[in-house]
């Protein structure tokens, strides 16, 4: 049976999705380092050590549930390339003496597509999807430790073929309330792909180690964000084979010096995201953020645009939160991200 090129454009482009240099397309269910949040979305993408009381951090980091987190339901939207959707739907609850737990279930769905036989005839129409369901726990440890880890079940189901996996996500969070203060440590995708899309084919889960750490300067309505991502491994540069650097001067025939500082300086910079929030009163913040490896590898030379940048709003209504954020990938666009958040226990009162 033939399948439609679109089809085989999509698996091309997940398996890229969130560009990891030489790690891109080496792993399956690289969907896991979708940025499921508007929040995330608008701060580059990463949002691991910000602590707000927010449900739609702890969907990165565990270890930021807390137990004002209580009750909070939160529910989120993308519109990502081509026709190809996903979002989450997340609940939270806190037990005295025990700790705080979240549930999450994810979903992305690819459209649909139609089936077509080796003459090009139209035979049938799929579609093609993943889901995950997530339960995640987290417990202070004391004033300004805590810990937290999370269980992950994922499957996916492309046409004919499918496949499913367990990881776990542990993390740690250090907090300085008074000093607006905090820094995390998160390892992610811990695990194994129970079921391969094809028998004898070994596949691996995105593994990754992040730091990072947030902070308000005093009298300042400023939040400072930034993650250090793919801390498991130094290089991440990656070389095109079909259009490899220019090592010599094609007038001169002189070798092209690459200074060590500036090539130490770009390795280091594709791990930082960096990201911000300018914080309006109570109710509205404007976010911003640049992921500086998203930009290497995805911009168009001559016409690099804003590829790598992030930006995206917050606003308190009533008892909600509404959040947006618009994250460009590419010169033939980007990705639009909602969410909405609440607590149940605003809508009634206790006795």
């Amino acid at each position: 049976m033939k399948i439609t090129t679109k089809f085989f454009f999509i698996i091309s482009l997940f398996s890229l999705v969130n560009l990891q240099a030489q790690m891109g397309g080496s792993t399956t269910f690289s969907t896991l380092d979708l940025p499921l949040s508007a929040r995330s979305a608008a701060i580059g993408g990463n949002c691991m050590a910000i602590n707000d009381n927010d449900i739609n951090l702890a969907t990165w980091n565990p270890a930021m549930l807390s137990s004002r987190m209580s009750k909070q339901l939160a529910f989120s939207f993308a519109d990502y390339f081509s026709d190809i959707k996903y979002g989450y739907a997340g609940f939270a609850y806190h037990v005295d003496k025990v700790g705080t737990f979240a549930f999450t279930a994810t979903h992305i769905n690819y459209g649909k597509f139609q089936e077509t036989d080796n003459t090009g005839a139209i035979i049938g129409e799929f579609s093609a999807g993943e889901f995950g369901l997530n339960g995640s726990y987290s417990r202070m440890i004391d004033s300004s430790f805590s810990v937290g880890a999370t269980a992950k079940f994922v499957q996916s189901n492309l046409y004919l073929w499918k496949s499913n996996a367990f990881a776990v996500d542990l993390a740690a969070r250090y907090k300085i309330p008074h000093r607006d203060f905090t820094a995390a440590f998160l390892i992610r995708n811990i695990g194994t792909v129970m079921s391969t899309y094809t028998a004898g084919n070994k596949e691996k889960l995105p593994f990754e180690v992040e730091a990072g750490m947030s902070f308000k300067p005093k009298h300042m309505p400023f939040r400072f964000s930034f993650a250090f991502t793919n801390l498991q491994k130094w290089d991440l540069t990656y070389i095109d084979p079909n259009n490899p650097p220019q090592l010599v001067d094609p007038l001169t025939g002189d070798s092209i010096h690459i200074s060590k500082f500036k090539t130490f300086n770009d390795k280091f910079a594709r791990h930082l995201v960096v990201g911000g929030e300018l914080l309006i009163g109570k109710a509205v913040s404007l976010r911003f953020g640049y992921n500086y490896m998203r930009r290497k590898e995805l911009m168009v030379d001559g016409k690099h645009g804003a590829v790598g940048f992030t930006f995206g709003c917050g606003i308190h209504v009533y008892k909600f939160n509404i959040s947006y954020a618009h994250a460009s990938y590419h010169l033939s666009g980007g990705t639009n991200t909602f969410t909405l958040t609440t607590c149940l226990s605003d809508f009634y009162t206790k006795k």
